[in-house]
This record gives structure tokens, sequence and C-alpha cells, in this order.
């Protein structure tokens, strides 16, 4: 069992500085965690750094920021992993809570059509995503069906009941007809020191966490929270996919507006950090209370929580056991079919609420054309349409 070789300060000066720049997602933030933690500093090797990002894959919640905090666990114990997702989490946290405060303010012409243009940014982005997804999550006609069928089951069955349905049926689909060999190697080669027993209590506070999460409030406060949670525990994947919970947990009850929701989102693609932080935003301008940055905060706790307790749950058994054959099949037909929800929210509401006019498919389609064909740091784009949307808006 490895220990401790630094300190929680030393862990949150490091993520603060990836906070602050990483831009472009979760993939591009494991390529900046590998450079910063394999390659620069040597706090874990090539395999450790490897089996780390397969567990934070396999398991619920957002990979990247998993992945953040166990390299904090390997370094510095316990509060080495909360400096690192406080210090990873905080800078985009802190503008979209920023911005929030801003939105409300934006009522004229060139206010709502710079909030329109980030509608339009949610589509191009969402749009990459889907696709980037289906290619390697969905490329044999096995899983394609397995993500079609999602779709059409999440669009007939909209909100939280029809996704979980389809997360579900993905994985009883994927048990039955993907082939998905056991994954070579023995497991973590350097596990962040823990137990089975704090493992066992994690994983006990999880599955409290979750019960509470869908039992019924009638506290508004709490209710919000436990729709936050859900999202949080339930999203595989990671970052885009959390676009269509969010939306079931917090627009369908009527908690946070559409407009607001889809700005949010994409002024959520020109910060950098996890894309989680998008709760942060949404807690900020909910109705249920207490809204602004204490909203903020307790959100973003909210959505943080279920995937740093599932993670501390497997971290002792999946050195020992990994994943099997079977546990691989289940989960790449969830896989294929969260890109089934997230092509479902592609077109409801990410296109039927930011698309009203030619002018629009123009926008969102450059932006798209922007991102896959010419590589364009997202930040470029949503500027580029924020600022387009403004001027259109003026001309309006």
């Amino acid at each position: 069992m490895t220990q401790p070789r630094g300190t929680a300060r030393e862990v949150l000066a490091v993520f603060f500085r990836l906070g602050l720049t990483s831009f472009g997602g979760p993939v591009a933030h494991l390529g900046y965690f590998r450079n910063a933690f394999v390659v620069e500093r040597t706090w874990l090797d090539e395999s450790a750094y490897a089996d780390l990002v397969a567990l934070c894959q396999f398991l619920p919640g957002p990979a990247s920021s998993q992945v953040g905090f166990a390299i904090g666990l390997t370094r510095a114990g316990v509060l080495g992993g909360l400096a690192a997702w406080v210090g990873f989490t905080l800078p985009s946290a802190a503008l979209l809570t920023l911005f929030a405060a801003a939105e409300g303010a934006l009522n004229g012409a060139a206010g709502q059509g710079l909030l329109h243009g980030l509608k339009l940014v949610a589509v191009a982005i969402v749009a990459q995503a889907v696709l980037g997804m289906a290619r390697s999550l969905a490329p044999d006609p096995a899983r394609a069906a397995i993500a079609a069928l999602a779709l059409m089951l999440t669009a007939v069955a909209s909100g939280a009941p029809g996704q979980i349905a389809a997360i579900g049926l993905g994985a009883v689909a994927g048990l039955l007809v993907c082939d998905r060999p056991a994954a070579s190697g023995g497991g973590l080669a350097a596990a962040p020191p823990s137990s089975r027993r704090a493992g066992l209590a994690c994983l006990a506070a999880f599955v409290v966490l979750l019960a509470l999460a869908f039992a019924p409030w009638a506290n508004q406060t709490l209710a919000f929270l436990a729709a936050i949670v859900r999202s949080g525990a339930l999203v595989f994947g990671g970052g885009h996919v959390v676009l269509p919970l969010l939306r079931a947990a917090v627009v369908a009850p009527g908690w946070v507006s559409e407009s607001a929701f889809l700005a949010g989102y994409g002024a959520a693609q020109a910060v950098p950090g996890p894309l989680f932080t998008f709760a942060a935003f949404l807690g900020a301008v909910a109705s249920a209370p207490p809204g602004g940055a204490l909203g903020a905060a307790l959100a973003l706790v909210a959505i943080f929580l279920p995937g740093a307790l599932v993670l501390m749950a497997a971290l002792p058994f999946w050195r020992r056991l990994g994943p099997g054959r079977r546990a691989r099949a289940a989960m790449a037909g969830v896989n294929a079919a969260v890109v089934g929800l997230l092509a479902s929210a592609l077109y409801d509401p990410v296109w039927t609420s930011a698309v009203r006019s030619p002018v629009d498919v123009a926008l969102a389609v450059a932006g798209f054309s922007a991102l896959v064909a010419w590589r364009t740091p997202p930040l470029v784009v949503v500027a580029a349409l924020a600022a387009a949307g403004a001027a259109t808006g003026i001309a309006r």
C-alpha cells in the first residue's frame, strides 16, 4: 500500500493552476493531468495513471474530476483529495456563479442576443460531443442499436424515469450483445491509501445518499439538492452526458427556466475546469432557496459528492479484482445508451430552444464546423457565437 508523499498545500497549488488553465473538456483534462503528474512531476507512473483512468471511466460520476481526486489521495491522503477537488473546481465554479449574478441583468437587446448566442454554443458543443461519443462508444452495429433505442425511449418517455430506464436497459442489452474482454493486468499499480473498511463505509454512505436523493422531499431546498445528487450519481461518461439529467432535474420541476439553463450551459463552455461546475450556476439561479453564492456552493457539493464516495468505495477492491468480462459488457451497453441520451437532448431542449431562424441554423452549423473540422478551441467558438448573438439581437 502506498503512503502519501506530499502535502495538501502542494496538491492545492498544482490543481488550482490546472483549474485556471484546463480548457477542452474531460478528455483534454486527462491529457493535462498526465503531463502534470506523470511526465513533469512523476507523482505516479504511466501504469498507475492508466489504471486510475480506467477505474474512473468505469464508475458513475465526473471521470476527470475523479481522476484528479484520486491523484490527490495518492499524494497527500484525504486532505490531498479534497485539495485537488477544490483547486480544480473553484475557478470555474466561481466564474459561473458570477455569470449567474449577471445573467439577470442582461435585459436589453444586446444582452438577450448574447444569451441566445450562448444557446447556439450549446447546439454546436453538444453536436460535437454526440459525434465524438458515437465514434468511440457506439462504433459497431450492436452498440449503435442500443444508442438508437435509448434515443427513442427518452424521446417518448422524457424526464428522469425515461433516462434511468434507458441506462438500465443499456446495461441489460450490453450483457446480451456486447462481448468485451476483461482488462489485462492486475488492477491499480499504485492505489491511493485506503482500506476495505473505509471502502465499505464510503459504499454505505453512497447508498444512503442515493436513498435520500430518491426520497420525496416537501422542502424545496432539499428537493432541489436531491435532484442534483441524482444527476451526479447517474452520469456514466461524465462531461456533456450530465446535460439531459440536469435538465430533467431542474427545468421540469420549474426551478430553472429553459432559457437560463441553456444560456448557463453555453457559458460553461467558456470556462476552464470540469463541466460539472455547471451545477454552481444552477444553484445560484434556481428559484429554490437559498440561491446565490450559497445555493451555488450547495449544488456544487451535491453533484460531486456521489462520484467521490463511489470512487473511494471502489479503490480498495478494484486494486485486487478489476472489472470482469460481464461487467465490461454491461458498461459497454450503458455507454452506448448515454450516446442516445445525449442525442435526444441535442434535439430537445438544445436545438428546439435555441434555433429559431435560418440565421440561427447558420451560426450553429458554423460553430459545429469550427469545432469539428478546424479544431477551433471551444473558448473561441463561445466568444464568436456570443458576439454574433449580441449583434443579431441589436439588429432585430
